[in-house]
This record gives structure tokens, sequence and C-alpha cells, in this order.
């Protein structure tokens, strides 16, 4: 009992942590689309998206509405992008985004992860080549056919159209076209179910590791994900099973 009450007390703590994580980055980014486009969803597209989606995720309601209360209030937060790309293990890569209010305080978080792990940060530019970043979009209620006919009549682009076995589609294009897609498929399809809707970054190749470089591998996620201003992680390791 005392095993497995402790296995149970690890796994929920995991849990709870990544769920704060979550809350805290739709937290930023709703705050972020109302500051920049008003509070009403109505008015503001941007934000009714980011909205939409962190229901999707399951994000409480009172996260969302603190975010956009903060700014009715008029409180002043000044959060900007940040990333970092750097070298793990055995031709490991990892692209590190961050959205803080504190880019003094978010180096001082990242930099020392790659130090304990023996990893080592790269200048800008040095690891994203060796990504693609696209939109993705998956959804029912249309077969390819169809679709094809809506992003013609929505004037948008689609690098790739998939048809999966449940009977789904899935569209890739541009980072840029990810909502005009969308927008071209409710126009057709008003009831349609998205599944995925994603701005994806993906390794051009992966590599796998093991021992020694796994376990410094494991280490630098785990320090990374506890940075509280690290919103997501990219890297290029096949068989890490972690977040």
């Amino acid at each position: 009992m005392g095993r497995a009450h402790e296995v149970r007390k690890v796994a929920m703590a995991k849990t709870a942590a990544a769920k704060a994580k979550l809350y805290s980055r739709y937290g930023k980014e709703i705050y972020l689309a109302a500051k920049a486009g008003g509070t009403d969803p109505d008015g503001n597209l941007a934000l009714r998206r980011i909205i939409a989606k962190a229901k999707k995720e399951q994000v409480p309601a009172d996260v969302i509405k603190r975010a956009v209360d903060k700014v009715k209030s008029g409180a002043t937060e000044d959060y900007q992008e940040k990333t970092f790309e750097g070298y793990g293990p055995s031709g490991s890569t990892v692209i590190v985004k961050c959205l803080t209010d504190n880019i003094n305080r978010t180096i001082s978080q990242v930099r020392p992860a790659f130090t304990k792990s023996k990893a080592k940060l790269g200048n800008e530019g040095s690891v994203s080549y060796l990504y693609d970043t696209y939109s993705i979009l998956t959804f029912k209620g249309l077969d390819e056919e169809q679709t094809l006919e809506a992003l013609m009549e929505g004037e948008a682009d689609c690098q790739e159209i998939e048809t999966h076995e449940d009977g789904s589609i899935e569209l890739t294009g541009a980072p840029t076209d990810l909502y005009k897609m969308k927008d071209a498929i409710e126009a057709a399809c008003p009831n349609a179910e998205f599944d995925v809707e994603e701005i994806a970054t993906t390794p051009q190749e992966y590599v796998s590791l093991e021992g020694e470089d796994m376990e410094l591998f494991e280490r630098l996620m785990n320090l990374l994900n506890a940075c509280d201003d690290v919103d997501k992680i990219y890297h290029n390791v096949e068989n890490y099973e972690g977040e």
C-alpha cells in the first residue's frame, strides 16, 4: 500500500503541475489577446478563438475570467515571447519558447537548466532551421471533395489534404493559414467538429537516446518544465516519453 500510495501521489503531483502550467499559459495568452483587441469576444476574433481553445482543453472558466478582468481593471502586464535554442546529448536539439514579463528572470531559469544537464545553448537560428513549422487542422463534417470546394470558395490556401480511416479530414498549410482554412470550413459546414487546430513544429530528423544520454535529456526536460515562463518545448528525441 505504501509504495502504491507514493506512486499515485507522484502521478497526481505531476498532473497538478501540468494543469497549473496549462492554465498559466492560457491566462497569459487570453490576457494578451484581450489587451490587444478588446475584452469582448464578439468583437475580438483572436480572443474568441483562444477562449474556445482554452475551453476545449478544459481550462476553468474562472481562469479565463480572471485574465479578461485583469485587462478590464487596467492592470498592466507586458508579456513578450523569448525563444531559446540549444543542443542536448548525442545530436539531440531543443527549442524552448517562453512567454514572460521579465526576460532576465527567464534567462536565469533557462540557462541553468541547460548547464545542469550538460547541454549547450546556441544562437538564435542555430537549431530552428532543422525544424518545420506548419498549421494542422483536423475535422469531421465534409468529405475531401467538399473540403476542396470550401477552401476554394473561402480563398484559403492548403498545402496538403488527407482523409483518415475514420472519415476525418486533415489539412496542412502555412502557419499563417490556420484560421483562413478553419473559417472556410466553418462557412461551408457550420457544424464541423474540429479535433486538432494548432501550429505544429516538428524536427526534420529524429534521434534516439539511451543510458546516461537519456538521463541527461530527461533532466533537461524536467528542469525546463519546472520554469514558470516556459510555454512550449520542441525537441527531436523520438523515444522520450515525458511531457
